[in-house]
């Protein structure tokens, strides 16, 4: 990419945002043929496919124009699902109380998958209680994937 995620991120809210939608991240896949753009949105009354669809359309005009991704890509306009991606700080704090699927970069005391209670944040770092009643203090840095695990 011609810049990075957290760049593209912040130009893309902008459009999503003044639509009226949050936007709740970006996940770019890497393809050496045909890579993925996926970007979630949502709204307090939840996403439907026609706002998927007026999403796309204005972000598709964005990234004609400003061609921020080399290559050929496929853009997905996507609502968070059950399985809410979690991204930014923020959504550790707001879904503190949930269970929550983590997966690190790198090892953390032997372990790269974390399944457990939320419990926040504490200065830059995730705070999580395993199943087996650990406390767990990830660097937000560390995590490479993190999502609600939906309780049904």
């Amino acid at each position: 990419m011609r810049q990075d995620l957290q760049t593209l991120s912040r130009r893309l809210a902008t459009v999503v945002e003044s639509m009226g939608y949050e936007l709740v991240g970006v996940e770019f896949h890497p393809h050496r043929t045909n890579a993925l753009l996926r970007v979630y949105i949502d709204s307090p009354s939840g996403i439907t496919l026609g706002d998927c669809q007026r999403v796309s359309h204005q972000l598709s005009g964005l990234l004609e124009v400003e061609d921020p991704i080399e290559g050929q890509y496929n853009l997905e306009i996507s609502s968070p699902g059950l399985e809410r991606p979690l991204f930014e700080a923020q959504h550790f704090v707001r879904f503190a109380g949930s269970e929550v699927r983590i997966q690190l970069r790198e090892l953390l005391d032997g372990r790269r998958k974390l399944i457990g209670r939320l419990l926040g944040m504490h200065d830059d770092d995730v705070m999580i209680i395993d199943n087996e009643g650990r406390e767990w203090r990830v660097p937000l840095e560390r995590i490479e994937k993190a999502r609600l695990v939906p309780e049904l």
